[in-house]
């Protein structure tokens, strides 16, 4: 069915950790190393996962796949369109050799992710290695099995830090029959904010949106019909499609040698951030900030909304990457960490300092 390598060195990783374990050493987990920048920086004994490889089970009529986590990203995605499917939540690569295994520990979705759902949303199943050496498998390989569901869903977003994540199961969905690009004219963020909740409440086929330089962009996904006829009645004009250099960073606004911060905001928000200049997509839920800034200022700022700040890349080092949690939260996530990875030996710190 496909030209992926199918290498299962399932043996070799619990050896290394295992050992470790036994030595009470650390472990970073790696991939492609793609996003290796995500997250507090760390001194520990890399062990590769990119050569834990192969497509386990695939039924396009099942509409779900099962993948060692050293999968490249790009291959998979070249397979599942070969099907005309894909994964729904748009997941960024930041780099060919972004593997599977590294999109779910990192939890990241692009533009269609306000529209479609997060990675949490499609993993049905994962099996890890975890902090005593020992396989556990949780949730399945069918829609309709949930078994063990939440506890999959615990890996999405944890950085390596509960487990080497050996295989996941994913539910995609079918490619759209057509996209359609819309740009309108809004001189400032608050105007785009609005006019995007408005078109929220009404059902049209928005799959993306974006702001930036008083520039709305519009994507609209779904049968021909269908988007020819939103497009009558919205209005705009056809732009060229941005989606996928949004996903990947590469557009103009995304300086590579500029600090790059990502405010999470309730996506009604208005007023707050004033004339700074930034992105916003996914129907203003996030907001991207390229440049220096003061992170502490904005996350006083934006918790008394409900929002959060991420200095998501090249800040200063004395700068947390993520915005500290609750002293009732972070006890929560120390619990689950000491359940998976009693001695704390994989990605220490990479989050928050025990996790």
């Amino acid at each position: 069915m496909n030209s992926i390598d199918d290498v299962d060195i399932e043996g070799e990783l619990t050896s290394q950790v295992i050992s470790v374990a036994a030595t009470g050493g650390e472990i970073e987990i790696i991939g492609g190393g793609s996003k290796r920048f995500y997250g507090e920086s760390l001194e520990a004994l890399p062990v590769d996962v990119s050569g834990h490889s192969g497509v386990i089970d695939y039924d396009p009529a099942e509409l779900v796949i099962t993948l060692r986590a050293g999968c490249k990203l790009s291959e998979i995605e070249a397979l599942l369109a070969e099907q005309r499917q894909m994964f729904g939540f748009e997941p960024p690569c930041y780099g060919r050799d972004a593997t599977i295994g590294g999109m779910v520990a990192s939890g990241l979705a692009g533009p269609r992710r306000a529209f479609a759902g997060g990675i949490r949303d499609f993993v049905l199943g994962v099996k890890i290695l975890d902090g005593h050496g020992e396989i556990n498998q949780f949730g399945g390989r069918v829609i309709k099995n949930v078994a063990g569901f939440d506890v999959s869903r615990l890996m999405v977003g944890s950085l390596g830090t509960l487990g080497v994540i050996l295989e996941v199961s994913i539910r995609v969905i079918p490619s759209y029959e057509t996209e359609l690009t819309l740009a309108f004219e809004h001189d400032s963020a608050d105007k785009h904010v609005r006019w995007i909740n408005e078109l929220g409440s009404e059902p049209w086929p928005i799959s993306a949106s974006s702001w930036v330089a008083g520039r709305s962009l519009l994507r609209l996904s779904g049968s021909a019909q269908g988007v020819q006829y939103a497009a009558d009645q919205l209005g705009g004009e056809t732009a060229e499609s941005c989606w996928d250099e949004l996903k990947e960073q590469a557009l103009d606004f995304f300086d590579d040698a500029q600090p790059l911060t990502r405010i999470s905001l309730p996506p009604a928000t208005t007023d707050q951030l004033g004339d700074i200049p930034q992105l916003i997509e996914w129907g203003g839920a996030q907001r991207w900030l390229c440049g220096e800034v003061d992170i502490p200022a904005l996350r006083s700022m934006t918790e008394g909304i409900g929002g959060s700040v991420c200095a998501f890349r090249r800040h200063a080092a004395d700068v947390a990457v993520f915005h500290p949690l609750q002293p009732a939260m972070l006890k929560l996530q120390r619990s689950i960490k000491s359940s998976f990875d009693p001695a704390g030996i994989f990605n220490p710190g990479r989050i928050y300092p025990g996790l």
